[in-house]
């Protein structure tokens, strides 16, 4: 222990700490500029001056670390004026514009001025002038009231590792300026926004609307977008968030938030809303009460039970609902309609992978501590792209490069190029032979670690028949790296998942986390897939993790429930879809997604809902899956409702209502209305007594409540019992090799600054990024003769689009990028998938893509 005195009060401290720090800990304030939490030491605003007893004069107090027995004062008539002695210097150029500037009211120099400024200037120049920049479509400079303090610059390079701004000049001209001139030009993450404690980088979505202390409320909650789940404080005025507020210190962020969830938060209030429910009368969608649309969805849903039976009737559950509503959902399902074919969009990719890795390594595999990986040796990634996918969690990479750990990237990400050590580009979709030759040959070193493990078994059996060496720049280095690290984190995204024979892949991989006791990621696109899984939202679980063909679990829900769950294990999402082409579905729910737009072939999919006697879309918005629907249900958004939320951590964080509207409903209060309707009540009066019932139900949640996920982290398994059960034998590995040639392929794109079709009604992400583009690689550019920004044809067998061209210098092999977020320009319209027969997850790879330059000539005058 460390004690040390400040201003009389004893102060004791467990580590080394600053003075700062030490007495930020006691509750004492020290004024300072330049300091802020997530950075280092800087030492330039000279504020936080302290007089520390035995020290010929006064020290900075966030660059010297407390020591024991120090005596130190923080106030005092020297202290004041060094302090109006800097602040007067600070001045000299600063604009008194306060009336005027977004800042007041939450400026730190404003703040400091007020408690220990002169009342005066002594100063008769003329102040710089710097012309204000408007010129970037979120962000707005003023650079006349940077006070260089540098927050912005060394939180872009120290934390994000973007390294987009930077000082220029020198003296009285210096000024901060992105490299891009004009504008930023970066990942728009606007934590530079949050570091700067004055007001020269400013919002545009917030400037000239409010001040600070005419906000109604301040709400914390959890970002909607993906699933690191994010936490800031919402600021609300006139029932419409107008701004999110990240803290130091609050939620696994810690201060830092992502493109998405800095600027995204607007869709909710846009024009697109659903605001009545909709009925199709003579082939169009009219607008209707809730009770013929809930009335009709009720009698159409009994007929189609009575007729068909239970199992012609099927549920698409959401990850961007609550686990409340998705709880309700697959109880709806199972015990008022009879059947167990529930699944979700997570099925392509994040929910095949995680069944897969728990069927061969336990429950609760990828249950890891994002922030375990800045203290990793090594970083394997793998399949896509963190800092796209789950930026905060790219962060985390960054940062472990930093610290010197190894990172290792197997295929495409750009966002990580600077901060990995080894870039591994396997040939096009080939990724399952190098991570099996890596598996086998990390186990000719290892060797078995249980005569008895299945895993070792199937290690075994699979290096018989392939070997362990491959030629591929990297490889060996790689090799080396991972047999001599010690603590070895793998991060998977979803690229490798979506392949028809996925599941190599994916045992390779589950092969290494074993042999060499990595932790294992999986990325997460969504921000509640892991608890769409955990609430029962899959064919053949139960709530909690509970086998569905386990006899036992079934009896302790239908004791809870009051009545059977059907025995048979459910379709799985593409199965879905395939039976109702098939007219063996003939009615689909559809709860909170857009499987037309989200899925492969959208074509097929199209004509496969198309063909069913009843679809039921509940929404925000009239999606494409919504246009088909005999009835449109307009649900809750985000920041309307109350539940949880469960990250890829398995954190479960509380998800708090922001606004109130008075359009929609929350979405397990349509599906409890609906099941009342058809005989089977569902009496919750709110999203709280949802959870308290699945706490009770569910062994894996058992004793949970709201006021411990607010107050504690509530991380698997969430103070109840996970399933400690037998491992399954793994299923025979498919092992085709396709054959890629010199043809071009087309691949999905996660890009940064969207996220699926949600982000598309967000103003402010649409200004970043308002259009979409396919993604060449410049040897193919070259040898089409296409230039950047080229206006092309991009053509399969499932249809054709028209878009611009971006040549990425990052992008190898024979692969075209391009993304499924904007509206009409959806990649999975021109793709084609093979279901791989293990995972159940659809297979993309190898569509191939023709493209085709295209010229315009006008006449006259345009």
């Amino acid at each position: 222990m460390i004690t040390l005195t400040i201003n009389s009060e004893e102060v004791r401290l467990e580590e080394p700490v600053s003075i700062l720090e030490a007495a930020g800990s006691a509750g004492i304030k020290i004024p300072t500029l330049c300091n802020h939490e997530l950075l280092k030491p800087f030492g330039g605003c000279r504020l936080c001056v302290v007089d520390v007893e035995r020290m010929p004069k006064l020290v900075n107090s966030c660059s010297i670390n407390a020591a024991d027995g120090m005596i130190v004062k923080t106030e005092s008539e020297e202290i004041s004026r060094v302090r109006r002695s800097m602040l007067e210097f600070l001045l000299i150029n600063h604009p008194l514009d306060c009336a005027y500037c977004d800042k007041a009211g939450e400026c730190e120099l404003q703040d400091a001025v007020m408690q220990y400024g002169p009342p005066s200037g002594r100063f008769m120049e003329e102040k710089r002038k710097v012309p204000e920049s408007h010129e970037d479509p979120v962000l707005a400079r003023n650079m006349e009231r940077c006070i260089v303090c540098s927050r912005c610059v060394r939180m872009c390079d120290e934390v994000q590792g973007a390294s987009a701004i930077g000082m220029i000049n020198r003296g009285g001209r210096t000024v901060v300026e992105p490299f891009s001139s004009k504008s930023f030009d970066c990942e728009y993450c606007g934590n530079c926004l949050t570091a700067c404690p004055v007001g020269s980088i400013l919002s545009r979505q917030y400037m000239h609307n409010y001040r600070p202390w005419q906000m109604d409320s301040r709400t914390k909650t959890v970002c909607a977008y993906c699933g690191v789940g994010c936490s800031f404080v919402t600021q609300v005025r006139d029932e419409a968030i107008v701004r999110v507020a990240p803290e130091a210190g609050l939620g696994l962020n810690n201060g830092l938030l992502c493109s998405k969830g800095m600027f995204g938060f607007d869709f909710t209030t846009s024009a697109r809303r659903i605001k009545k429910p909709l009925i199709r009368k003579n082939g169009n969608l009219v607008e209707s009460t809730w009770d013929e649309a809930l009335d009709f969805v009720a009698l159409r849903l009994k007929e189609i039970k009575d007729e068909r039976g239970g199992d012609a009737i099927a549920g698409i559950a959401s990850s961007r609902c609550t686990n409340e509503e998705n709880y309700i959902f697959q109880k709806f399902l199972r015990m008022v309609c009879g059947s167990n074919n529930i699944d979700s969009i997570s099925r392509t990719g994040y929910a095949a992978a995680q069944k897969y890795f728990e069927n061969l390594l336990g429950q609760g595999i990828s249950a890891n501590i994002i922030s375990g990986l800045k203290n990793s040796e090594t970083i394997l990634v793998l399949g896509g792209d963190p800092t796209a996918v789950n930026p905060v969690l790219g962060i985390s990479i960054r940062a472990a490069a930093g610290k010197g750990a190894h990172v290792v990237v197997i295929g495409h990400a750009p966002g990580l190029d600077r901060f990995s050590e080894i870039v591994i580009s396997p040939p096009d979709f080939r990724e399952a032979e190098l991570i099996e030759a890596l598996l086998i040959d990390i186990y000719g070193v290892k060797g078995k670690r249980s005569e008895n493990n299945i895993m070792d078994r199937s290690i075994s059996e699979l290096s018989e028949g392939i070997s362990g060496k491959i030629d591929i720049n990297g490889y060996n280095e790689l090799r080396e790296i991972l047999l001599n690290s010690s603590s070895i984190s793998i991060v998977l995204g979803m690229d490798l998942v979506q392949r028809s024979d996925g599941h190599r892949s994916l045992f390779a991989l589950a092969g290494l986390t074993y042999l060499l006791e990595a932790r294992l990621y999986l990325l997460s696109e969504r921000p509640n897939e892991q608890g769409l899984i955990d609430s029962g939202c899959v064919p053949d679980m139960l709530p909690g993790g509970r086998l569905l063909s386990i006899p036992d679990f079934r009896r302790r829900y239908e004791n809870a429930w009051g009545g059977p769950v059907p025995e048979l294990e459910g379709r799985t999402l593409m199965e879905i879809i395939e039976a109702a082409g098939n007219k063996e579905i003939r009615a689909i729910y559809v709860m909170g997604d857009n499987p037309v737009y989200n899925l492969p072939d959208s074509q097929y999919v199209r004509k496969s809902l198309g063909s069913l006697d009843l679809l039921v879309v509940q929404d925000i918005f009239l999606s494409e899956t919504a246009e088909l629907a005999d009835v449109v249900l307009p649900a809750r958004g985000w920041s309307e409702k109350t539940g949880t939320y469960t990250n890829l951590e398995r954190r479960i964080q509380l998800l708090r209502k922001v606004v109130n509207v008075s359009y929609g409903k929350d979405d397990w209060k349509i599906i409890s209305d609906i099941s009342s309707k058809m005989g089977y009540e569902m009496d919750y009066t709110d999203a709280e007594g949802i959870m308290e019932e699945l706490a009770r139900v569910s062994p894996l949640y058992r004793n949970l409540t709201y006021s411990e996920i607010a107050e504690k982290e509530n991380l698997w398994p969430y103070y109840g019992e996970p399933l400690r059960g037998e491992l399954k034998e793994l299923p025979p590995l498919t092992r085709d090799s396709n054959d890629f040639g010199d043809d071009l392929y087309l691949a999905i794109e996660r890009p940064l600054f969207h996220s699926g079709s949600l982000s598309n009604s967000s103003s402010a992400l649409l200004k970043i990024s308002p259009e979409p583009m396919i993604k060449i690689g410049p040897s193919h550019a070259g040898r089409l003769n296409i230039s950047d920004g080229d206006m092309v044809s991009v053509s399969t067998d499932r249809g054709s689009l028209d878009m611009k061209i971006c040549i990425d210098k990052t992008l190898k092999g024979n692969i075209l990028l391009m993304s499924n977020n904007y509206k009409g320009k959806g990649v999975c319209q021109l793709l084609c998938y093979n279901l791989d027969h293990i995972t159940k997850a659809p297979g993309i790879e190898g569509c191939k893509v023709s493209i085709r330059k295209m010229t315009y000539e006008f006449e006259g005058q345009v």
